[in-house]
Parts: C-alpha cells; sequence; structure tokens
C-alpha cells in the first residue's frame, strides 16, 4: 500500500491540492478514533459504571457509533436478500410481504425483555445487551430498506431487464450493474431515515432497566440519562451536542457524498443542471496523491472478492436452471405452512378463553388506534408530499433541508412528550391529540424520506417536457409528478404506518405528573395487561 502511494506521489502529474489534506486529515482521525477506543475500550466494558466527564464523549460516541453501523450492515445485508426473494418469487411474495408489514409493526420494546432473556442464557450479561441492542436497532432500519429493495426490484425499466437478458448477463453482474444503480438513490434515502430512527432504538436500548437488573451500556444514550437522573446540565448539554455533531458529521462526511454520488445512477436522456454536491466528495475527487492510492488498493482487494461472488452467483444460478428449480422455495413454504398453522392452532385455542367483553374492548381498541393512524398519514402525506417534492427537485434546498430533516428525526419523539402534555392536557380531547402527534413526530420522516428519493429520481427530460407542454399547478402534479412518486408514496405510507402502530404503545397510555393517563386503543390495553409480565417478574428478581 505505501509502495501505491510512494509511486504516486513520485509521478510528476501528482500535485497537492487541498483535496489531498481533507482525505489525509479524515485517514487521520479514523485512526486516531480507532487507536483511542482499542485503548480505552476494556475499561469501558467492565461494568455499567458511566462517567459523566466530557473527555468520555468522544469513546461514548465511538461505541454508539458502531452499534449502529454493526445494525444497519446486518440489515442491509437482509433487505437485500429479503427483497430479493419476495420480487423474484411469486409464491413467497404472498407470505413475505404480509410478513414483512407485521413485523414492522410489532412494538419491539415491549419483547426486549424477551430477547434480553433469550441472549443471557447463551452469552454474559454484557454480551447479550449488545447483541439486544444490536436486534433493537436492526428492528428499526430493516423493514423499509427492505420494502425500498423491493420496490426498485419491481420497477426496474424493462429495457434495462431486457439487455441484460439478451447480454447473458451472470445473476452478480446483472445485481452490479442493472439492479443496485436503479435502486442507489432510494436505498441511500432510506439509509439516511433508519439511521434517524436506529438513534432512538439505540438510546432505549443502553438505558434499559429491569428491577435491580442493570442492562445499561456505555454509549451516548446511557450518558444522557445518567446527566439527566444527575440534574447535570452541563453533561447534557455536552451530551446533545455531541450527538448532534455525530448526526451533522454523518450527513456531511456520507451522507451528503452517497447522495451527490448516487445522482450518477438517474436514468435521464438530458443532463441535470442542479445536481447534488459534496464538498467532500469532491475533496476525494480532487485528491491526486492519496485518491489513486486508494482507488488501487481497493481494485486489488476488490477484484479477487468479485470473482468469487460472480462464481458463487453464476453456481447458484446453474442449479436454479436444473430440475430442482423450483425446490427450496417449495420447501421453504411448506415449512413456513405448517409453523403458520401450528402457530394459528395455539392462537386460536387461547383466543378462545378470551370472554366477550375483553374482545369487545380488543375490538374497541383496534378501532380507535386504527383511526389514529389513519389520521397521523393523512397529516403526513399532506405536509410531506409538497415539501419532499421540493426539497427532492432543488439541491440547494436539499443541502440545508435535508440535515435540518435528519437531526429532527433522529431526535426521539418520546423526548417532546413531556411538553406536549404540558400544553395540551387542558385541551378538550387533548389525550387524543397527543396520542396522534407523538404517532405522527415518530412516523411522518419515513414518508417524508421517501418522496424526497423519488423526487431526486425524477429524470430532467420529463422535468422539461412538463414545462415545454405549459403544465403548471394541478395538471402537473397529476400527469408528471404524482405517477412518478406512486411507488416511493406507496414505500413510505407502508413503514410510516407501520411505525405509527408501533408507536401506539407509547401515546395511548403513560405515566405523567404522577398520575396514569390513557386514552381507548389497542396500544393502551396491551400497557395495562403486558403479555410479559411474567417475563418481566422474572428479570426483578435478584
Amino acid at each position: 500500500m505505501m509502495r501505491v502511494f510512494s509511486s504516486a506521489i513520485s509521478s510528476g502529474r501528482a500535485r497537492w491540492t487541498w483535496g489531498d489534506g481533507v482525505a489525509l486529515t479524515t485517514i487521520t482521525a479514523f485512526l486516531y478514533f480507532g487507536v483511542r477506543m482499542a485503548l480505552r475500550a476494556p475499561a469501558a466494558i467492565e461494568g455499567p459504571t458511566i462517567s459523566l466527564s466530557p473527555a468520555m464523549l468522544p469513546l461514548y460516541a465511538g461505541f454508539s457509533f458502531l452499534r449502529m453501523l454493526t445494525a444497519y450492515v446486518i440489515s442491509m445485508a437482509f433487505s437485500l436478500w429479503y427483497g430479493t426473494v419476495a420480487a423474484s418469487n411469486r409464491r413467497a411474495e404472498q407470505f413475505l410481504l404480509p410478513l414483512l408489514d407485521v413485523l414492522q409493526s410489532v412494538p419491539i420494546l415491549s419483547f426486549l425483555p424477551v430477547v434480553l432473556l433469550g441472549l443471557s442464557a447463551f452469552f454474559s450479561q454484557n454480551l447479550a445487551s449488545e447483541f439486544a441492542s444490536v436486534v433493537l436497532i436492526f428492528t428499526s432500519q430493516a423493514w423499509n430498506l427492505a420494502f425500498a429493495w423491493y420496490q426498485a426490484q419491481k420497477t426496474v425499466p424493462r429495457e434495462l431487464s431486457e439487455v441484460a437478458t439478451n447480454f447473458r448477463f451472470s445473476p452478480w453482474l446483472r445485481f452490479r450493474t442493472v439492479e443496485l444503480p436503479f435502486a442507489a438513490i432510494s436505498l441511500v434515502w432510506n439509509s439516511v431515515m433508519s439511521w434517524a430512527g436506529g438513534w432512538f432504538f439505540l438510546m432505549a436500548a443502553e438505558i434499559f432497566t429491569v428491577g435491580n437488573k442493570d442492562f445499561r451500556l456505555p454509549g451516548l444514550g446511557a450518558y444522557l440519562s445518567e446527566a439527566a437522573n444527575a440534574g447535570n446540565v452541563q453533561a447534557i448539554t455536552w451530551g446533545l451536542v455531541t450527538l448532534l455533531s455525530l448526526i451533522v458529521a454523518l450527513d456531511q462526511l456520507l451522507w451528503r457524498p452517497l447522495m451527490a454520488w448516487s445522482d450518477r445512477f438517474k436514468l435521464e436522456m438530458v443532463e441535470t443542471e442542479d445536481r447534488p454536491r459534496s464538498w467532500f466528495l469532491e475533496a476525494w475527487r480532487r485528491s491526486r496523491v492519496v485518491g489513486p492510492g486508494i482507488r488501487s488498493v481497493v481494485r486489488r482487494l476488490g477484484q479477487p472478492l468479485e470473482k468469487k461472488l460472480d462464481r458463487a452467483f453464476l453456481t447458484e444460478s446453474n442449479s436454479e436452471a436444473g430440475s430442482k428449480r423450483h425446490v427450496w422455495p417449495s420447501i421453504f413454504m411448506w415449512v413456513a405452512g405448517m409453523v403458520l398453522l401450528y402457530g394459528m392452532y395455539r392462537a386460536a385455542a387461547m383466543l378462545f378463553q378470551v370472554g366477550a367483553a375483553e374482545w369487545q374492548l380488543i375490538a374497541s381498541g383496534i378501532i380507535a388506534t386504527a383511526l389514529r393512524v389513519f389520521i397521523a398519514m393523512l397529516i403526513a402525506l399532506v405536509w410531506t408530499l409538497p415539501a419532499g417534492v421540493l426539497i427532492g427537485m432543488n439541491s440547494r434546498i436539499a443541502s440545508w433541508a435535508q440535515p435540518i430533516a435528519e437531526i429532527a428525526a433522529s431526535v426521539p419523539a418520546t423526548a417532546l412528550f413531556p411538553v406536549l402534555m404540558l400544553g395540551l392536557i387542558t385541551v378538550s380531547g387533548g389525550l387524543n391529540l397527543i396520542a396522534v402527534l407523538l404517532m405522527l413526530m415518530g412516523t411522518q420522516w419515513y414518508l417524508l424520506f421517501n418522496v424526497i428519493a423519488g423526487a431526486a429520481a425524477i429524470p430532467e427530460d420529463l422535468r422539461h417536457t412538463a414545462s415545454a407542454l405549459g403544465l403548471k399547478g394541478w395538471p402537473r402534479w397529476k400527469i408528471a409528478v404524482l405517477p412518478a412518486l406512486f411507488p416511493y408514496i406507496i414505500t413510505g405510507l407502508i413503514t410510516a404506518s407501520g411505525g405509527a402502530w408501533n408507536a401506539s404503545i407509547v401515546a395511548e397510555y403513560t405515566e405523567f405528573g404522577g398520575r396514569t393517563r390513557s386514552v381507548t386503543g389497542i396500544g393502551s390495553e396491551s400497557q395495562k395487561r403486558p403479555p410479559l409480565g411474567t417475563i418481566q417478574c422474572f428479570l426483578r428478581r435478584p
């Protein structure tokens, strides 16, 4: 590697630019934080003791970032596999899509004790807590990525698929050159949303305690919780500044460069005049000393891996082309069907024990929660549709609006709950309004980021054609904008509605001012009759 860099420096054409300074500074910073985390890691993992010293914040931020990154890598791998299976097999699609929709609506916070209890049977408490935090973050990141990848698989233009078929692209080549580039814009924007939603679940995982059992983890969430319990305003300020700084740094050093890079895959006949830009990406492109060395190293390391993946995909394709082409999907469907039938049998046996009065409560709770979810989705659609189109079609507005949206989406909605309670508790119907607003604040971002992705993917020639035809106002939206956004709107509504159902467990039942306050809904009923009471009692034991 050093030989590559030295040859690049000795070349007469290589001259130092400001991009080289940015690139070398970035590499040095990563090496410094990596060494510092490696040296300080043992002391931080010894126990749940959280130091409020500002000097520990870089270490805690590093731990939180690594948990988020691990969950994101697993989420992306799961999404690519799950979406591909659902899009390529009609039988699997009929089962996998409803399953995914149900899973994203399950309030995972209620089942965190189950995850911890199961993992604690195999691992130590610290390791079980780490795995549980990754699982919890995974559940907040995977669903919208899987839906986005599935949507991209189903909407690949027919001419691109025909070209790949006619030129006999291998499955790996088809994935790398057709499917992944076409889905790049949607995946990048949904990745931003996944990270924004993941911050909330990360905070919840890092401060989780049950009775006298302490499952806290060293990280920003535990730091902020400890500072709040101690009433240390200075520590809270430092913690919030660190969290916001990390979010802004990720936006400038990762998401903005990825958005600018993914814009090259937009399908259009006319080149866009106002493309998204990133100063960090431009710096790396302008680097004439570091850039060639990095590209050479990546090429040398990537070519063997790419050949292995190509051979693996080709072997799988040849095996599927034989007589056993549909054997494994059929076996999977049979096994899943048997498990589903057994689960339905057990569920029916339990449901027969529920009395008529409780069924009425459950039915009224489902209807009330569904009505709140519908109202929250309607409000979200009204404002996110024009705002998303404005941000997605104007890179200048996106350069400052997208970081603000990412920061706003990363703020846990439950953190604003006391403010809503103080302001609306005395208003008639205030609890219902608070529940709707809490659902809205936690789910509207899924719809916004999907609309932004769809607007950013609208071809420039379509915009020029609409302008040439004199389409303005509603006719422009009806003929050009809405049809192009329709798949993204559906994906956003599905993921947002799942998040709203998930938020119902917090929005409809809470303790405030020493009193328990609740409204009619399935979320409040599940809190009044927790299904995990026995497990929670077990965890409370010393």
